[in-house]
């Protein structure tokens, strides 16, 4: 399977093509930017279609459906949209949070991942993993305070845009938080790799606006082993 993978949902606009019996990116491409993503994503798409096979090579359209940003999130949604309907193929939704928690999980480390993009006002837009890829906390709006209690056990590791302000906050209630270092915003061949094996039935591509810390998952929900 070959995926079109686009990520705006965050300070950067990301396309690649995904070669899912490789497991790997035939091409990518990220420009970090706060602003112009419209004008940016088009052209960006182009070119990575251009060098990977073209339109017509692709089986399947990924894209980060939030949180993050509203604008940026609306700007690929309907690109996604809009490609997979001239392609006549699916277009699949994939989450910010899981996107980014993903090159830290399925590592030989006992630990928790979490997924934290700042939400301004002291919050967070959060979510966390153990170290297979199960939820452990699903998707939602929270105080950097109440994050930190509720990761009160085990070793933690937090990426994103909120893990600093997360392990400034867990130093304050005497918990150390390991932050990792990489990019505030997700690996765009993450978000093709949770895009390729995403269900288009409950993952559709649509934005997610979280609103309200009352978001629940099944015990049973867990990011799927193919995406390591």
């Amino acid at each position: 399977m070959r995926v079109l993978a686009i990520d705006t949902s965050l300070p950067a606009v990301s396309v690649c093509i995904f070669d899912g019996d490789a497991q790997q990116a035939v091409v990518r491409e990220t420009l970090p930017m706060k602003k112009g993503h419209a004008e940016a994503l088009m052209p960006m798409i182009e070119r990575v279609a251009r060098l990977g096979g073209g339109f017509a090579s692709l089986d399947r359209v990924a894209v980060t459906v939030g949180p993050g940003s509203f604008t940026g999130i609306r700007i690929g949604v309907a690109a996604a949209r809009g490609i997979a309907l001239a392609c006549g193929i699916e277009a699949v939704g994939v989450s910010t949070l899981a996107a980014l928690a993903t090159p830290l999980l399925f590592s030989e480390d006992e630990r928790i991942v979490v997924a934290a993009i700042d939400a301004s006002h002291g919050n967070v837009f959060l979510s966390a993993y153990n170290s297979n890829g199960r939820v452990l906390t699903s998707p939602r709006l929270i105080s950097l305070s109440d994050a930190c209690r509720l990761l009160a056990a085990g070793s933690v590791i937090a990426t994103g845009s909120g893990a600093e302000n997360l392990r400034e906050t867990a130093r304050a209630l005497g918990k150390e938080i390991m932050v990792d270092e990489r990019e505030a915003w997700p690996d765009i061949a993450a978000v093709a790799k949770l895009g390729a094996v995403a269900d288009p039935q409950t993952a559709p591509a649509r934005p997610v606006y979280l609103k309200a810390p009352d978001v629940t998952l099944s015990a049973r929900a867990a990011l799927p082993r193919a995406v390591s």
